[in-house]
């Protein structure tokens, strides 16, 4: 292969050039000249610069040096829990039923004071305030000699044998100025820690607390609640309409049951913890008909010396120790502007009779609202006062 090789080579070495084809040049020359073929080009040459001017301009960093470093996001240091004034401050509402919290007071025009509440409503009124810290003014600590017993469930309340009575001994001491008085109960206490803090702290000691009697740590509530100065209530479940679907716990007190059945329920009930001055109703619209069922609960608490204060629904019902009857639930509808007006309406009812007895649920719309608003009770001419001080005895 390789000597045929080199006589080709050999033989062409010394052969004339061949002479150039011209007309494939002509033919391109020709092709290029026509006018589809130049528009054609000229698309191409323009999508090419586009793609160029893309790639080298489009990015503002191209050609710039870089680096990448990995880093390694250290975890955020948990939060303390917050205090019950946290919680109702602002960007805390969040903790409560995923409200929205804003700045809870923020200055109007005219110098008003303008209340913005966990559901972005606003309340204008009054002159510029800040709900007060409230000091401790603690109550006795309980249990008060002489005044309980060993019960199958735990310490019952009764009545001392020099004649004191729970109701009047773990009652927060109430002396009337002379104006109007105006009482209000929270209640539903006890099941949310942070709820529960923010009632005992956030409110006056003048308001009375209210607990579940299912609520773990019942007695460590109560007194918290106490050596804050707030007198407490417990709450009695009984039968609703719509019972057992509406169901408000394992020891109910049902209609239909005798006075041996609310018996043994309530020595649990009230066993439950010391420190109370009365008992408050949970439900118990079918329970309150039931004459056998009410009388055998009344006879009891007049037994022990406990009071019973009602939500507005037993005023027809006398008995216990000593009794009073909510004239309004100020929460019936949870927004601040129906809070706030059912508050009024108190206000006014207090001015005009004398006296008036609100009730309601530890909502934070409920609570932040009666913090602000029994703030300046004292300079619109009214008296805040104790709920024990609303209670009668029977037939006086």
């Amino acid at each position: 292969m390789f000597a045929k090789r080199q006589s080709v080579l050999a033989a062409a070495a010394g052969a004339p050039p061949r002479p150039r084809r011209k007309f494939a040049a002509r033919s391109v020359g020709h092709v290029l000249r026509k006018p589809p073929v130049i528009a054609g080009l000229a698309g191409v040459f323009l999508l090419a610069t586009s793609a160029l001017f893309l790639t080298v301009l489009g990015d503002p960093r191209a050609g710039a040096p870089s680096a990448r470093i990995a880093l390694k996001r250290e975890a955020a240091p948990e939060a303390a829990p917050p205090s019950g004034y946290d919680a109702f401050s602002a960007g805390q509402m969040g903790l409560y039923q995923d409200l929205a919290g804003a700045d809870p007071l923020s200055p109007a025009a005219g110098g008003e004071a303008l209340i913005t509440l966990p559901d972005g409503a606003s309340v204008a009124g009054g002159t510029n305030y800040s709900v007060p810290v409230h000091a401790a003014s603690p109550l006795p600590k309980a249990p008060i000699a002489g005044l309980f017993q060993n019960g199958p469930s735990g310490p019952l309340p009764v009545i001392a044998p020099d004649g004191r009575v729970p109701a009047q001994a773990y009652a927060r001491p109430f002396r009337p100025n002379g104006k109007p008085r105006v009482a209000l109960i929270v209640g539903g206490l006890g099941l949310n820690a942070v709820t529960t803090r923010a009632a005992i702290e956030r409110l006056p000691p003048e308001v009375t607390l209210s607990f579940v009697p299912y609520a773990e740590n019942l007695q460590g509530w109560i007194d918290q609640a106490r050596a804050q100065g707030h007198e407490v209530m417990l709450e009695m479940p009984m039968e609703p309409s719509g019972y057992p679907d509406n169901d408000p716990g394992p020891y109910t007190l049902l209609a239909s049951g005798g006075p041996d059945d609310v018996k043994a329920k309530m020595d649990w009930l009230l066993g439950r913890a010391t420190g109370y001055f009365g008992v408050t109703n949970y439900l118990g619209d079918r329970f309150a008909a039931s004459d056998a069922g009410m009388g055998a609960f009344l006879s009891v608490l007049r037994q022990h010396g406990i009071a019973f204060l009602d939500d507005g629904s037993f005023q027809r019902r006398p008995g216990a120790w000593a009794r009073a009857s909510a004239d309004k639930i100020i929460d019936q509808t949870q927004s601040p502007a129906a809070v706030i007006a059912a508050l009024n309406s108190l206000e006014a009812q207090a001015k005009i009779r004398g006296s008036a007895l609100g009730t309601g649920f530890s909502y934070p719309v409920t609570v932040e609202t009666a913090a602000r608003w029994t703030a300046g009770l004292e300079q619109r001419g009214l008296q805040l006062a104790p709920a024990s001080a609303m209670t009668m005895r029977p037939g006086r």
